[in-house]
């Protein structure tokens, strides 16, 4: 599989007419899939599609040769129950295994995809399957005081480590004030909105952070330095939801610049610098370049300084210090999760960070949920831009939507690729799941 995905590079990397490379690149991709590789995970394939335009016939024949597909809609009960049974069967405690499943189903009761079931099986089971993560790992609390702590999570699920070090800061700043928690050796934890909010539901302000691969190029340079390190607050209010902010310190990600070739639409300037220095702008090109290794990410504010780019490589900076600094933890190529000798899957060792700040110890809650709240309604309801949709929202508000949404619906979506993960996890586990989900709602 490795000298296939080998000749697939080669191929982006060929300035060959797009429609020669199209039909070699289809014929690869399809020996690509049946050697193994997943299509719902694997970049090659999204690029296969985005750029190219690269239909493989095993999708079409899984769809009936359909052009449009309309996923089914799965109970959210449901899905949360699979994943933490899936959880259970790689060795996860039951506590740990409900905490797991929990962060990944609020991802996608909050509309955010790209975070819950899409992450199950290529970010937490391959990795265990690869041996760079552990089901089973206990955490131990380094040093602590009244109001701090350090934190080692021993490469186990972030899932949990991330959610026992929250509650770790909201109950010391409930005693004290403040708390504040720094770990290192975990690895992904889901989406930094879940942590935020744990804090703001127990009349807090949170705030989380944490590193990530190498992405961006810091202003003025070329080089992935710096993960795409999201800077998340959560601040309770007396909305129906709490202010949560959760972004990345990059302008785009990935995922972004292929939504772009899906348009057929440029890549906004500053976006994204080449290895020549230059600021991209084909998409196609990007795409392709970004799996070669030849294009960075620029942070927000875009590429230079002539629209505020050292003010998102600061921020970026800042999520990657409070990441590794306490925890004596690794950065850059040391968390890029592929050992450059041997091109195989190696430990991702990943530094969080948890703040918690008590309102009570300052001021009553309420009084402070009432001001919150004016501000941000005021926001919303302030004069609307004549081009714009006509509506102004405020951090967590779309997610507030997309919950209520979904849950008018009955469920989430579960596209095609998700839908053979999941019978993928089935049937390979040996721990009675093929007999519990012997028919998953979509078969």
């Amino acid at each position: 599989m490795d000298e296939l995905k080998q000749q697939i590079l080669d191929l982006i990397g060929n300035t060959s007419s797009k429609d020669d490379v199209k039909n070699d690149m289809t014929a690869l991709l399809e020996q690509y899939k049946a050697a193994g590789a997943n299509p719902a995970t694997d970049v090659l394939f999204q690029i296969g599609s985005s750029v190219y335009g690269i239909a493989l016939d095993s999708d079409k024949k899984a769809t009936g040769g359909a052009t449009a597909y309309n996923p089914p809609t799965v109970d959210f009960d449901y899905m949360k129950k699979f994943m933490k049974d899936v959880f259970l069967s790689y060795g996860v405690t039951e506590e740990r295994a409900e905490t797991c499943s929990d962060v990944l189903i609020e991802a996608d009761k909050r509309g955010i995809d790209s975070h819950g079931l899409g992450r199950l099986k290529p970010i937490y089971c391959d990795r265990m399957d690869n041996g760079i993560l552990f089901p089973d790992r206990e955490i131990q609390v380094l040093k602590e005081t009244d109001t701090t702590a350090l934190v080692d999570g021993g490469l186990g699920l972030g899932l949990y480590i991330g959610p026992y070090c929250m509650q770790m800061a909201i109950d010391k700043a409930k005693k004290h004030g403040v708390g504040f928690v720094a770990v290192g050796n975990s690895t992904h934890y889901g989406i930094a909105g879940y942590y935020a909010t744990m804090a703001s539901d127990a009349g807090c302000v949170g705030f989380t952070g944490t590193n990530a691969r190498p992405s961006i190029a810091p202003t003025f340079g070329v080089e992935p330095m710096l993960g795409t390190n999201p800077l998340c607050f959560g601040i309770p209010t007396d909305d129906d939801f709490p202010f949560v902010i959760d972004c990345a310190t990059s302008i785009n990600q990935r995922g972004k610049i292929e939504k772009y070739a899906r348009d057929g639409v440029d890549t906004p300037k500053g976006a994204v610098i080449d290895d020549k220095g230059i600021e991209r702008t084909d998409t196609e090109g990007i795409l392709r370049d970004m799996v070669l290794g030849k294009c960075a990410l620029c942070p927000v504010g875009g590429a230079g300084d002539a629209t505020g780019g050292y003010k998102g490589y600061g921020w970026a900076t800042v999520v990657e210090l409070l990441s590794i600094a306490f925890q004596s933890g690794p950065w850059g190529e040391n968390v890029c999760g592929i050992d450059r000798s041997t091109g195989k899957p190696c430990p991702m060792p990943l530094g969080h960070f948890f703040l918690a700040i008590d309102v009570e110890a300052l001021c009553d809650l309420s009084t402070f949920k009432k001001n919150s709240g004016e501000l941000l309604r005021a926001l919303r309801g302030s004069k609307k831009a004549p081009t714009g949709p006509g509506r102004i929202w405020t951090a967590g508000e779309q997610e507030w939507d997309a919950r209520c949404s979904r849950n008018a619906k009955g469920g989430m979506p579960v596209p095609l690729p998700l839908q053979k993960n999941m019978i993928a996890l089935r049937d390979k586990m040996p721990s009675g799941l093929k007999e519990k989900y012997e028919k998953l709602p979509f078969e």
